[in-house]
């Protein structure tokens, strides 16, 4: 009989196992992500800490992923189409260009006018100020909820003719970021220009455009400085970015899921502030042919002393130019849009 027993035991203990197996694997089945990612022009940061992060989501986020990360470059979609394609659900992820997608969603540029951000430590305490208001409208009308925000860092303008100030801008055409940089440009007799961003250095190089506004970083990882000669260090924004996940793709996860997912775009995003300000610190050394130059190559640009009037100018942009301009058009498709951001935005910098 002891055989028996052990046989219909051993059978009992195998038929357990083979029931279990199921609920094993279906527990250990990685979530599918489609990724759409930051364009390669955008150097380092795109490099060094987003695809290190999305090509090895696993681990970064505590449960298995099987994510397709694919750059924006090899998708065929345009910078300004990011949140068309979000609330489409042909990606899950997306690395948002903000400055690019504003026009659909206006409110986007309530983080980021002309002459709010003159630095990291300000533009930190607007972005926590009013990520919440924008991420409400992401998900109301595209379908999209934001998971972080990051900056590529202080904009500054790079030109291919010698500039001594904004002055000499008059007349030239100037790349800018969005509808409101447009306005300031304007202001100091420039010519706006909306080019994307990786077709800005053949732009510069054939004289499509005069100058172009941008990151030093990401200018020497795109070669901005094989075509241009002169950079006007004056701060005009810091070019925020964010990440977004659409709707049906964030229901699909458990609610260990999400919390796991959330709170792993948010180290990146942390890591990403204080890389970028590295990043920005070594570039503008590296564009001026300075030593230490680590994360760049070494040109030779000239460094434009900032004149008063023009950092005057940029200061009083917010009140002057970008709030009234943005404000504007953002109240017409959202009502109640500047009042929000005149609640958490104002304080930061004393605008009531």
């Amino acid at each position: 009989m002891r055989p028996a027993i052990s046989m219909f035991t051993g059978a009992a203990i195998l038929a357990a196992a083979f029931v279990g197996l199921p609920a094993t694997a279906n527990a250990q089945a990685p979530v599918k992500l489609r990724i759409m990612g930051m364009p390669l022009a955008t150097g380092n940061i795109q490099k060094n800490r987003e695809q290190p992060f999305f090509e090895n989501m696993s681990a970064r986020v505590g449960f298995p992923v099987e994510a397709d990360y694919k750059v924006l470059d090899a998708t065929g979609i345009k910078e300004f189409e990011q949140l068309r394609v979000a609330r489409s659900g042909l990606f899950d992820i997306i690395g948002l260009r903000l400055a690019q997608v504003s026009r659909d969603e206006p409110i986007i540029l309530g983080l980021d006018l002309v002459g709010l951000n003159p630095d990291y430590d300000t533009a930190k305490k607007v972005v926590d100020a009013f990520q919440g208001p924008v991420g409400e409208r992401l998900e109301k009308q595209f379908n999209t909820k934001l998971l972080g925000v990051w900056p590529f860092g202080p904009q500054l303008i790079f030109c291919k003719p010698a500039i001594k100030s904004l002055a000499d801008l008059k007349g030239l055409k100037v790349r800018i970021l969005d509808g409101v940089m447009a306005k300031f440009m304007e202001r100091v007799g420039a010519t706006p220009v909306t080019m994307a961003f990786g077709e800005v250095a053949q732009g510069l190089s054939l004289g499509t455009i005069d100058c172009a506004v941008t990151g030093p970083s990401s200018a020497n990882s795109a070669g901005w400085p094989e075509s241009v000669t002169h950079v006007y260090p004056l701060a005009l924004q810091v070019a925020v970015q964010g990440y977004g996940i659409s709707l049906p793709a964030w229901n699909r996860l458990t609610p260990d899921q999400q919390t796991k997912l959330k709170a792993g775009i948010e180290t990146l995003t942390a890591d990403i502030w204080g890389y970028s300000k590295e990043l920005w610190d070594d570039a503008m050394r590296c564009n001026a042919g300075q030593d230490p130059c680590t994360t760049g190559r070494k040109y030779k640009l000239t460094t434009v002393q900032v004149q008063p009037q023009d950092l005057a100018l940029v200061q009083g942009a917010v009140r002057e130019i970008s709030f009234p301009a943005w404000s504007e058009a953002c109240d017409k498709v959202n009502p109640g849009c500047s009042d929000a951001w005149k609640k958490t935005v104002g304080p930061i910098i004393g605008l009531k």
